[in-house]
């Protein structure tokens, strides 16, 4: 009987491009649900990958897009043994924002996470390749943005207002997660803020965000820290304002969610001419 060896590899790529991150990962790890701060495009390259979503629950095979907006809560993991790999690139809402605004739309929200599109896929593959070259024109890059943002707003984007309105109640707590995740919260607080029983609280954050108040907070810090180490902070100062207990406590927050650690997120987001690799067996 052959065992199955356990795969997680995880590289952060210098990115050259200002408000676009890229990621490749090769895992049979399940990631919770969690959410970003920015649009995601990606390249499922091998195996198969079955994920919750706003729409239900749908899976990726070998060769499809994915894709996740904003806020979006998601989780991922491998359809059978073997593991999956894919390659994702991370836009900043900014960016998009101004792209989608020159044709005279205030917001662009990709209408599926799992897409089946040749043409958006080979501007992906060609994007991915430019964005992290050492080297590439920024008119080249520029432009491989623009005609993959073209084919998502012609083909894949979604009408009418934004999914994934929390109920008051909901949206009272969350705020005041967003507004100051490092400091310490408790379910109580939480739930007279937002006027509800510690219960309803609970049940209205699974209802509306697929996840618990507290793994929302660890989602909130995890994209401080991130803040903070594009900055070039100390990873110890990063720990404490972010609101973990200690480094150690951020690094497993921060590997469970994105999948490399915080050392070696620094090492490509703040020395452009490196790309790093987190492997663990």
């Amino acid at each position: 009987m052959t065992q199955h060896r356990a795969e997680h590899r995880a590289r952060q790529h210098a990115s050259n491009t200002r408000g676009i991150e890229a990621t490749s990962i090769a895992s049979d790890r399940p990631f919770p649900r969690h959410a970003h701060d920015s649009y995601g495009l990606g390249l499922l390259d091998r195996g198969a990958h079955r994920t919750w979503s706003p729409v239900g629950r749908v899976e990726a095979v070998a060769g499809d897009v994915i894709t996740v907006n904003p806020e979006e809560m998601h989780d991922g993991a491998p359809v059978a043994d073997g593991g999956r790999a894919w390659r994702m690139l991370y836009f900043d809402p900014d960016l998009v924002g101004d792209i989608a605004g020159e044709d005279g739309r205030q917001t662009l929200e990709i209408a599926r996470p799992v897409l089946r599109d040749p043409d958006l896929r080979a501007g992906l593959e060609t994007l991915f390749g430019r964005v992290t070259r050492e080297g590439s024109e920024p008119l080249a890059v520029e432009e491989a943005v623009a005609r993959v943002f073209m084919v998502v707003r012609a083909r894949h984007s979604a009408e009418g207002p934004p999914r994934g309105a929390s109920a008051p109640s909901v949206a009272r707590a969350r705020q005041r997660l967003d507004d100051d995740p490092g400091s310490p919260a408790s379910l109580r607080e939480l739930a007279e803020a937002a006027g509800v029983s510690r219960f309803q609280l609970v049940r209205g954050f699974a209802r509306d965000l697929g996840v618990t108040p507290h793994a929302y907070l660890m989602q909130r810090r995890v994209r401080v820290a991130q803040r903070l180490i594009s900055r070039g902070a100390p990873l110890a100062r990063v720990a404490a304002e972010a609101g973990f207990a200690d480094q150690s406590h951020m690094s497993r927050a921060f590997a469970r969610q994105l999948g490399v650690t915080p050392a070696r997120y620094r090492d490509a987001v703040t020395s452009p001419a490196r790309c790093n690799i987190l492997q663990d067996a």
